[in-house]
């Protein structure tokens, strides 16, 4: 299949390498398809194990007492991967557990990689589930023992075996070659970058010769949406050119995708990227304003976006990205409603009937056949379905956002639809909402927040009156 691969598996305190450690270390290593080692130990984590964790694997707090810490057994577990494709159910956890662990000897790992369960749904995508207990149970593994490491690596070895007898080596071969064949970089990119490339939400940039963006982006997984970049088959133009352009990529990770849309939006606004349209800056952004005064002419005004007050917003109508797009959104209203051009302001004021009604598509406002009142109604139902929505919370709140694998957590927080800011405690919480803060309203800011609010899945905390012990983490 390869030449040298390492199966391997670990059993651990949990599911998040930051915090969590390894309990037990098990692996087999293969050269040119002949097994030549297989080693297996227990790791002293160096910190407690939960009680459901040790009743999931077994292993327990006595058991690891006097086995070998991590950095002990680490010389040993380099000697077994080195040259080797390191193979494993879900790789991405077992590799990520060895890295960090690695890294806090000083050590970076740089490891190509095989994910048995990307090589599952490639061999047989008729199955649904290709967890490791569905395919002992879907190719009838027997004497296996779950959930301990050196079990765990038997299971994956007894997949291998089966499928090569059900599909035969050749199918197996194009399948990993396809799992490790990866897009070829740009020039003068560091090829260890998709060895780095996070598997997690956040904001990429790329960079030309200099420090000005060429492009940024987001994506629920940097590392999948960086490296569809350099695909060869690109989609468009615009992508052949940046993937050509790029010397130089950053990323940004966030807890989340609310998180990154923000970042990203921010971003795109301060630094301009040439090859970003989207969320660029719109100067002309603008709304109608609606007068008090149904007997107002013009009833209806034109308000830039920088001049918007985002707290009264109750008689804003439209986001509209041009004064013409405004102009046109409000004659198709009129026309279809029969509310008179003059008094929109779409005609200039004179005496006597507008045009529009001497066709019959106005019901006469201008020249006293329809009371101004009713004419004023009649535009406010014209105009509900484009009404800028008046901020739903009685003060500041905050979008909170969580992420298990990474253990990242972010609090943003929004006051009438103005963004204050991000917070990583409960103290940075508290100094934005008690700082006076120049609220601007921007039209992306307000769509994106429509969107969130409306999710089941948004955790929203309300920041009228905090209290001074919040516990918001």
């Amino acid at each position: 299949m390869l030449d040298v691969i390492t199966y391997l598996d670990l059993e651990t305190t949990g599911a998040t390498p930051l915090h969590d450690r390894i309990t037990e270390i098990a692996l087999v290593r293969f050269e040119q398809g002949v097994e030549v080692a297989r080693w297996q130990t227990l790791v002293n984590p160096e910190q407690a194990i939960p009680i459901f964790i040790q009743h999931l694997t077994g292993i327990n707090n006595d058991m690891v007492a006097s086995a070998p810490t991590f950095a002990q057994v680490a010389d040993t577990l380099l000697s077994f991967l080195e040259g080797a494709v390191l193979a494993a159910h879900n790789v991405r956890f077992d590799h990520g557990f060895i890295k960090s662990e690695f890294k806090r000897l000083g050590i970076t790992l740089r490891q190509k990689v095989l994910c048995t369960v990307k090589l599952s749904r490639l061999l047989y995508p008729e199955y649904k589930s290709h967890g490791l207990d569905a395919i002992v149970q879907r190719h009838h593994i027997a004497n296996i023992v779950r959930h301990r490491a050196m079990g765990d690596v038997q299971a994956m070895l007894a997949f291998v075996d089966a499928a090569r007898m059900e599909l035969g080596e050749q199918a197996i071969y194009f399948a990993v070659q396809k799992l490790m064949s990866a897009p070829s970089l740009p020039p003068h990119l560091d090829a260890h970058l998709l060895d780095d490339l996070p598997e997690s939400p956040g904001v990429y940039l790329f960079y030309g010769d200099n420090n000005l963006p060429l492009y940024i982006g987001k994506s629920v997984n940097l590392r999948a949406r960086v490296l569809s970049h350099f695909n060869s088959d690109h989609a468009s133009t615009k992508e052949m050119r940046i993937s050509q352009e790029i010397k130089h990529i950053e990323w940004i990770t966030t807890a989340g995708e609310f998180s990154a849309l923000l970042l990203e939006s921010r971003l795109i606004k301060e630094r301009q990227p040439i090859h970003n349209r989207r969320l660029r800056n719109e100067r002309q952004l603008c709304t109608w304003q609606l007068s008090a005064d149904p007997q107002a002419v013009p009833l209806v005004t034109l308000v830039r976006e920088e001049d918007i007050d985002p707290s009264q917003l109750g008689t804003l109508y439209g986001t509209f990205k041009t004064k013409r797009q405004a102009t046109e959104v409000l004659r198709t209203l009129a026309e279809k409603y029969q509310l008179c051009p003059k008094y929109l302001g779409l005609e200039s004021w004179a005496k006597g009937t507008c045009f529009s009604h001497q066709i019959k598509r106005c019901n006469g406002v201008c020249c006293g056949k329809e009371i101004p009142d009713i004419h004023y109604l009649r535009l406010q139902q014209a105009l509900i379905a484009h009404r800028i929505k008046i901020w739903p919370f009685l003060g500041k709140v905050a979008i909170k956002e969580h992420n298990g694998d990474t253990d990242l957590t972010q609090l943003h927080v929004f006051e009438h639809w103005t963004y204050l800011g991000a917070a990583d405690s409960d103290e940075a919480v508290m100094s934005l909402c008690e700082s006076v803060t120049d609220l601007k309203f921007d039209r992306d800011m307000y769509k994106l927040l429509l969107k969130a609010f409306n999710s089941p899945k948004t955790q929203i905390i309300p920041l009228p009156n905090i209290a001074v012990e919040m516990d918001l983490y």
